[in-house]
């Protein structure tokens, strides 16, 4: 397995179990800290500072995921921030996940979402997807809303990668949305929704709560 004192801390924003609206079953959610791409419309600019308070050994978010999913796991899917923007990071937890997941003899999938263009991702980070059952890259571009499952944008494709990934992937490669999957999550200092929200939808939750008498404090949505 992976040894976290070899490879660099990851710097995470947030990890979730059960994640349902990123990808087919229950899975783990982790969102990289980091992202230069500063898409217009994003609504995560909260993962956008490269934040060092937020870093944490690999031992440590991989025993996290073991004891938060078990064996009740569908797959686990990465997103953002730009994951690729701590590359050796990146690469050291998905050798971690593989390890797991052979040694355990589960068949749980890996996605994996990025805002760079899929040539370059092809070009610069080979090894990378070597390791990846899908990826959903390309930049997300408000200008071009879509009702494609998992997607934020219409030039964003769904990406199979590896047997596992052509098997579980092969429904959702063109299936659109009849409601946008979305989740809200409750902490003990933030709610945080995970999932895909078209236009305007953001502004309708916000809407929605002042009209219940809930005011919104800091909004990832806006920086």
């Amino acid at each position: 397995m992976a040894n976290s004192l070899q490879t660099p801390l990851l710097h995470l924003n947030k990890a979730h179990y059960p994640v349902t609206t990123l990808g087919p079953g229950r899975r783990i959610g982790l969102w990289f800290q980091g992202c230069a791409l500063t898409c217009p419309g994003c609504v995560s600019q909260d993962t956008w500072a490269f934040d060092g308070d937020q870093a944490l050994p690999l031992s440590v978010l991989l025993a996290w995921c073991q004891e938060a999913a078990s064996n009740e796991l569908d797959g686990v899917t990465i997103s953002g921030g730009e994951p690729f923007a701590q590359p050796a990071a990146l690469l050291a937890l998905l050798e971690a996940l593989r390890d797991w997941r052979e040694a355990a003899g589960l068949h749980f999938d890996i996605l994996c979402y990025s805002g760079l263009p899929w040539r370059r991702l092809q070009r610069e980070f080979a090894p990378i997807l070597a390791l990846l059952d899908a990826s959903i890259p390309e930049p997300f571009q408000s200008r071009h809303p879509t009702r494609l499952l998992w997607r934020g944008s219409a030039n964003q494709p769904l990406i199979p990668l590896s047997p596992l990934g052509r098997e579980r992937y092969a429904p959702y490669l063109d299936r659109e949305a009849e409601r946008r999957p979305f989740q809200v999550v409750v902490d003990s200092e933030r709610v945080w929704g995970i999932g895909i929200p078209g236009p305007g939808d953001m502004e309708r939750l916000e809407q929605q709560c002042a009209e219940r008498g809930v005011r919104l404090g800091a909004m990832s949505w806006r920086g």
